[in-house]
């Protein structure tokens, strides 16, 4: 999933998601040739922008693109730095995912200080963002996509019936064949959480460490989760915002996204039947929701000012991310409904072209490889066609979505290993951080991630909704719970539940 940020048609909405052939074993260990000590200097114009004033340093590691080859090629992988100013506070270092995967994290550094990190872990850590493989400044992967072709989203196409699923199967072959053309290099396929966790340990040993903290988001706790099971005497203090389930984003997990809306959309649906004498959506829950099924269904047939029914539903996907959103999205329904083409246009043209063709590429790209090359999905789009048609019933809000099929059908590339499996057996150093209402990785993933952690985790379940918690939200319970451990080490001795603050 998706990183946490605000979500237009290029990023957001691109939030999220036949192979064959033999697994090779890849060693979990990613130590080599010595490791050189990070240099430290200026970062990109691009990061310096959107870090500012909190003075970032950038420096570069390498790493083999194969760890199965550590003596081939080689990848210089960027990573930034906000430095402890507390020399006699400060534990080690506390590196970010933003998620995704295809998040840039260079600058999350400078985003946790202005959502306001506690002083405390300012004080405890040198903050450690990164651009993992292929992103950004991290010898970024393409494949070619633009705003004006047919795949601009991770996350499939509504489908109505299954002739639509038929015609995403078209595209998704197209980006899966488009992918493979442009990967001239060969790097493409060496996109895995697996090899993203051995970068993970070739950073900490360039920063000179003997272990590293981490807190990641999303997709960022599958990497998180994936690094505290390869390496658990080197992980220190690991919190895990916003949890996948696992160390990967499977297909299962990606139809958890319908589970998350149906679970995160009453608190918009009574945030916006609160507020029916200005917005007009209905006065009830339920008349929201009817609301939103039927516009959803008048704009499938009659789109009005370039949205139609799937761009709707993605878009109310996204912006259910936070709840700062929720007025945003109630205006444009209010435009949609009145079939107001002059109010809809500045606010869909906004929601569709919020950067440039270009821009979306990469974390496109990204994801594709990283889901695809992490483990091996159904090839027969038959098996697509009858899951959209179980999650149109059961997650009538977007299950027709999240089910639908997508490029690892058909990716060319067989998985190099397997998943990498939750490794329950080391310190009990693993916070899980859950909201119970999130659309992209419901509070399941949490209790999953939970069971299969065992005595290594505590599970921290907070009464809110969206994406995020830590830092991200607002709950003071998880705030302080979450400091408490990074600071000074407290993991609850059982798990907690966080009331609304």
């Amino acid at each position: 999933m998706k990183r946490p940020r605000s979500i237009g048609r290029s990023s957001a909405l691109a939030v999220v998601l036949g192979l064959s052939g033999s697994l090779v074993a890849v060693p979990a260990v990613a130590d080599g040739p010595r490791v050189p000590q990070a240099r430290w200097g200026s970062c990109p114009e691009d990061v310096v922008a959107e870090a500012a004033p909190t003075g970032l340093q950038c420096a570069t590691v390498p790493v083999p693109v194969d760890y199965a080859d550590p003596g081939g090629a080689r990848i210089d992988l960027m990573i930034s730095r906000l430095v402890s100013t507390s020399p006699d506070k400060r534990r080690g270092t506390l590196m970010l995912n933003p998620g995704g995967p295809g998040g840039s994290g260079l600058a999350l550094p400078a985003l946790l200080v202005a959502r306001g990190l506690p002083a405390g872990v300012l004080d405890s850590y040198d903050l450690i963002g990164m651009d993992t493989r292929g992103i950004g400044h991290s010898a970024p992967v393409t494949c070619g996509l633009t705003l004006d072709g047919p795949y601009t989203s991770n996350i499939p196409p509504y489908a109505p019936d299954d002739a639509a699923v038929t015609d995403q199967a078209k595209t998704a072959e197209k980006v899966a064949e488009q992918c493979a053309r442009q990967d001239n290099d060969g790097r493409l396929r060496h996109l895995t959480t697996a090899n993203t966790a051995r970068d993970l340990d070739r950073i900490r040993a360039a920063l000179g460490e003997e272990k590293t903290s981490y807190l990641g988001y999303s997709y960022g706790t599958a990497l998180g989760a994936a690094y505290a099971s390869m390496f658990p005497e080197r992980s220190d203090r690991i919190v895990l915002d916003s949890n996948l389930g696992d160390t990967h984003l499977d297909r299962d997990g990606l139809r958890r996204y319908a589970l998350g809306m149906e679970q995160t959309f009453p608190d918009f649906a009574k945030w916006a039947a609160a507020r029916h004498d200005s917005y007009g959506l209905g006065r009830t829950p339920a008349q929201v929701r009817r609301t939103y099924l039927t516009l959803a269904e008048g704009l499938d047939k009659a789109p009005v000012a370039g949205f139609d029914g799937k761009l709707l539903r993605q878009y109310t996907f996204a912006l259910l991310f936070k709840k700062l959103q929720y007025p945003k999205l109630a205006q444009q329904w209010q435009a949609l409904a009145d079939g107001d083409d002059t109010a809809a246009r500045p606010l869909s043209e906004k929601a569709t072209t919020g950067k440039a063709s270009s821009a979306i590429d990469n974390p496109l790209a990204v994801f594709a490889a990283v889901t695809c090359n992490d483990i091996k999905w159904p090839e027969n789009v038959d098996t697509y066609r009858q899951g959209v048609a179980e999650d149109r019933t059961r997650y009538p809000l977007f299950g027709a979505a999240t089910a639908n099929i997508t490029p690892c059908a058909f990716w060319r590339h067989a998985p190099a290993e397997p998943p990498v499996p939750v490794n329950d057996d080391g310190p009990r150093n693993v916070l899980l951080v859950q909201n119970l209402r999130d659309p992209a990785t419901p509070h399941l993933g949490g209790r999953m991630l939970r069971q299969k952690f065992a005595d290594r985790s505590r599970l921290l379940s907070v009464d809110d909704s969206g994406h995020g918690a830590y830092v991200l939200g607002d709950n003071p319970c998880a705030l302080n719970t979450t400091t408490r451990y990074l600071v000074e080490g407290k993991m609850p001795g059982k798990d907690v539940f966080c009331r609304a603050g």
